[in-house]
């Protein structure tokens, strides 16, 4: 599994990234990736551990060991095997993924783990370029149809699977491109879209429809009346059409229901959810022109919100020409190093600075919005207090408030839940949180209450990270032809 000492004689090498300076004046990609000797000295690094944790870090069970073994063997053609055998997209894990696997990576107990996704992504970008991807359609077809709703990652990796295995499977999508949050949340600086064109290209040569711009739902506000999610569509399809039309339906609709901040001056003009802002910019990007847009060009922008959603609104704001940037996590600020051997091989919390925070952004923690300030309808400011946890619950600091100057508000406090009117057309049960009601049993695992309905993804599990939508819309996959033939070859 690499070489046999090279964690005794290899230091870790990090993805280096483009000059601040430089990458606030676009919105391309500007990691810089490992090259082909750098990869090999990274994949000399995984030791003969015995039980190679990472695997199981890992949520689509990446076979970690084998494909950093063959990167240093220099055996490129089979790592890409490898990988795609558990991972259908690793352009975009390698890419976005938070790397759980390198939490859990046996040599992060006491040094620095390997570098995982920095060789995951120097494989697929080196597969990519030489053409090792090509599209697998079946052999046999099986003349059986299903319908996936929604084209995220866990409705592309599913779509994928049982395109693979024989279906007819026509992918739903409400937006006018493919994607999913893939493609109107994250930032191009992040991820470009090319990737997932590419990957839509291998997927309609395997035989998937891709319908966009249309919403599945009740025929009237198949979103609910009001709703701020972003739906481009021209169409409604209603479930009863799909169930008629389809034998067996998956709904892979994601977590869209952003959590709200219902405090004095919520309705100010300028506060705004961070799922109204990300994908304009995005939209834009792609060439299209978008009215009113909203943009923080010489604004003072607060957001709040301390995860990745508020990361990718600091580094747009910046790209847009911010004033300033303050980012507002209602935690406590996390430890710069975690306790290893308390938290190892879990993921573990202490404080993470993203490339965006690095390109201008002031941070502020343990801090709760007690109200919005505002002057003829637009908003001026914030009014704050600082708090701690105390008896399982946060309590205000006495004398601790403060008022911060903004002309623009980003709420970027994670999602809810799914759209609960898709669930309610459908006539899917929901759990406590509002998501679809399903197990990941192995025997009829991602199936509703509803015959021949199925649910994987975020709305199944609630938000989560794309490697665990991926995961789920490959056991989906495999769940529903096991439905539909009675058995299934796919993979678990």
């Amino acid at each position: 599994m690499g070489k046999v000492t090279g964690f005794m004689e290899f230091e870790r090498i990090e993805e280096g990234y483009k000059p601040v300076a430089e990458r606030l004046k676009h919105y391309k990609e500007f990691v810089v990736g490992l090259d082909e000797s750098q990869a090999k000295v990274q994949g000399a690094r995984c030791m003969d551990c015995g039980t190679p944790f990472c695997n199981n870090g890992c949520p689509v069970n990446n076979i970690i060991p084998d494909f950093n073994d063959l990167v240093y063997r220099g055996d490129w053609q089979n790592a890409i095997e490898v990988l795609h055998s558990t991972n259908n997209f690793p352009e975009f894990t390698g890419r976005i993924c938070p790397a759980p696997c390198e939490a859990a990576c046996t040599l992060n107990v006491n040094d620095d783990a390997v570098g995982i996704k920095s060789i995951e992504h120097a494989i697929i970008d080196r597969a990519w370029a030489e053409g090792w991807v090509q599209p697998r359609p079946a052999k046999h077809k099986t003349g059986k149809r299903v319908a996936v709703v929604g084209s995220g990652p866990a409705g592309m990796a599913a779509a994928q699977q049982l395109a693979r295995a024989g279906h007819d499977v026509t992918l739903f999508e409400k937006n006018d491109r493919i994607g999913g949050l893939l493609r109107y949340g994250i930032p191009d600086f992040k991820m470009e879209k090319s990737h997932i064109d590419r990957r839509v290209e291998q997927m309609k040569a395997e035989g998937v429809v891709f319908r966009t711009g249309v919403v599945v739902g009740a025929a009237k506000d198949p979103l609910g009346k009001g709703s701020k999610v972003t739906n481009l569509a021209k169409e409604t399809v209603t479930p009863e059409e799909l169930q008629k039309e389809f034998d067996a339906v998956l709904l892979t609709g994601g977590a869209e229901q952003s959590r709200d901040l219902p405090v004095p001056g919520r309705d100010l003009d300028g506060i705004h959810f961070a799922m109204e802002f990300l994908p304009q910019q995005n939209r834009v990007n792609a060439g299209d022109k978008v009215k009113g847009q909203l943009r923080a060009d010489g604004k003072h922008v607060v957001v709040i919100g301390g995860g990745d959603t508020g990361s990718d609104c600091v580094g747009t704001s910046n790209r847009h020409g911010a004033a300033s940037v303050t980012q507002f996590e209602l935690m406590p600020m996390p430890p710069e190093q975690e306790n290893k051997p308390l938290v190892w091989p879990y993921w573990p919390y202490k404080l993470r600075t993203s490339s965006s925070h690095e390109e201008g952004c002031e941070r502020e923690f343990a801090i709760s919005t007690k109200e919005f300030m505002g002057d003829k309808g637009k908003v001026t400011g914030l009014k704050t207090v600082q708090v701690e946890f105390k008896d399982g619950k946060f309590v205000e600091v006495p004398g601790t408030e403060k008022v911060f100057k903004a002309d623009l508000v980003l709420l970027a406090m994670g999602f809810v839940s799914p759209v609960a009117t898709v669930l309610d057309a459908f006539g899917v049960e929901k759990d406590a949180r509002g998501n679809a009601r399903a197990t990941t049993d192995f025997d009829g695992g991602y199936a509703t209450n509803v015959p021949k309905v199925f649910a994987a993804g975020d709305i199944r599990r609630g938000q989560s990270l794309v490697v665990w939508a991926i995961r789920e819309g490959r056991q989906a996959a495999r769940s529903v032809d096991e439905f539909l033939m009675g058995y299934s070859d796919l993979p678990r």
